[in-house]
């Protein structure tokens, strides 16, 4: 495992602690790759197409 310098530790705790809603986006979107590629059943990527149709359409409307 790698050291990592106090002063390291300090920055990447202050960027975590004034991007939460960022860490909150890339963990969502790691979680959902690995789901539709890993894990999904057909079904599942059937209702996920859906679930993307409908969110392009609310998208466009904005």
């Amino acid at each position: 495992m790698a050291k990592i310098s106090e002063a390291r530790r300090k920055a990447n705790k202050k960027w975590n602690d004034n991007n939460k809603d960022k860490q909150r986006l890339y963990q969502y979107r790691s979680n959902a790759k690995h789901f539709i590629l890993e894990m999904a059943s057909e079904k599942d990527l059937d209702n996920f197409a859906n679930y993307i149709d409908q969110r392009r359409t609310e998208l466009s409307k904005h």
